[in-house]
C-alpha cells in the first residue's frame, strides 16, 4: 500500500516531508508527481512506509490537518494513481 499526500505547497521538500511523516513510522519512498508540478497549484506525493500499520496512522493523523499553512489531504493512493506515476515521478528512498 502507499499513501497519497496532497494540497502542499510547492515549497515543500522531500526533506520536510519525511520529518514530519517519520513521526508515524519509518518512511521507505516518496515519490513527487510529475504530472502536479505542471498541472495544479498544490503538489502530490505518493509516499510508502515500512507497514501498513504506519500508514494507517499517518493517513488518522493527518488527514484534515494544517501544515504549513494548508489543509494537507492524507489518503490511501489508488493502484490506478501509483500506476500512471510509473516512471514518470521522482522518487527518493529514505534510510
Amino acid at each position: 500500500m502507499s499513501i497519497y499526500v496532497g494540497n502542499l505547497s510547492y515549497e515543500v521538500t522531500r526533506k520536510d516531508l519525511e520529518q514530519i511523516l517519520s513521526k508515524y513510522g519509518t518512511v521507505n519512498r516518496v515519490q513527487l508527481s510529475l504530472e502536479t508540478e505542471i498541472y495544479d497549484m498544490k503538489a502530490v506525493f505518493f509516499v510508502e512506509m515500512a507497514t501498513d500499520a504506519q500508514e494507517e496512522a499517518t493517513i488518522r493523523a493527518l488527514n484534515g490537518a494544517e501544515w504549513r499553512g494548508s489543509c494537507l489531504t492524507v489518503d490511501k493512493a489508488h493502484m490506478d494513481e501509483e500506476q500512471n506515476l510509473s516512471g514518470r515521478g521522482i522518487t527518493g528512498h529514505f534510510n
